[in-house]
């Protein structure tokens, strides 16, 4: 997500958060959501 931000022209990543969820038996997936910001 770091790089991403950077990539873009943000300094930093604010308001981060992780959410899981099971798929089916033995597969789940993690979503990480967050804003990309410049800090002076």
């Amino acid at each position: 997500m770091v790089e991403e931000a950077e990539v873009n022209g943000a300094n930093a990543v604010v308001g981060m958060r992780y959410q899981t969820s099971t798929i089916m038996g033995g597969a789940s997936e993690v979503i990480a959501y967050g804003t990309a910001v410049v800090v002076d």
